[in-house]
């Protein structure tokens, strides 16, 4: 993970601008196989709200799922371009309050921003920027929130995931598993199958997933 704030801002931008090209003239309504309670349209009303609450000082909650149904519902009625709309009027000020928080915050904020950057690519058939800033700074990120939540995890496992390397769990590590940033970072959320984590030569599934709050993909995913 880039300790440079303004590093975080650059990667949350390209974000920002992926999203937007990528759903401009896109079906609202249409699935989203990766976070199958919303659409592809719920999916960038919460990115825009998360931006509009944390510009309008919403906070109460904030990254819980009540806070992200919230912005879910009150945006149900409004068009891809409204929420375009909205996410642009909003950028400038929130970018600027990202810049200016510790960096394990502006961290999380990225790495949920290109999470469903690719949950939308992979919902629409376009995938790409799989090497993006983004994506580095989102696999830093969760290895090392999901060290401290693992840290006592039996047997410990070692990953190295490309531009970094990380050991999960107490006592010496009995496995190590190789896997690119882009992989890692979307296996740990649970955008990958349980066949798929252990064909990565993850130990188990539990191993591999980075918070109790994700569970492995019911099929297959192909980005």
């Amino acid at each position: 993970m880039s300790p440079d704030p303004e590093a975080h801002v650059l990667a949350y931008q390209g974000v920002r601008d992926r999203v937007c090209e990528l759903v401009t003239g896109a079906d609202r309504a249409a699935p989203s196989p990766l976070t199958p309670a919303w659409t592809v349209g719920d999916l960038l009303a919460h990115l825009v709200g998360v931006c509009a609450d944390v510009v309008a000082g919403n906070l109460e909650g904030a990254a819980t799922d009540p806070w992200t149904a919230a912005q879910v519902s009150a945006r149900s009625g409004h068009s891809i371009e409204e929420l375009l709309r909205e996410w642009n009027a909003a950028a400038d000020p929130f970018e600027a309050i990202l810049g200016a928080v510790p960096t394990v915050v502006s961290g999380q904020v990225v790495t949920d921003a290109v999470t469903h950057e690719h949950d939308l690519r992979h919902a629409l058939g376009r995938p790409g920027a799989q090497d993006s800033d983004a994506v580095a700074i989102a696999a830093g990120w969760i290895a090392t929130a999901a060290a401290g939540r693992k840290a006592e995890m039996t047997p410990a496992i070692a990953i190295d995931y490309g531009i970094g390397s990380v050991v999960w769990g107490a006592g010496d590590p009995v496995a190590r598993v190789d896997i690119s940033a882009f992989e890692f970072m979307r296996t740990a959320p649970g955008r990958r199958s349980a066949a798929q984590i252990l064909a990565a030569g993850f130990p188990s599934v539990e191993c591999a997933i980075g918070s109790p709050i994700f569970s492995p993909a019911a099929a297959d995913v192909a980005e």
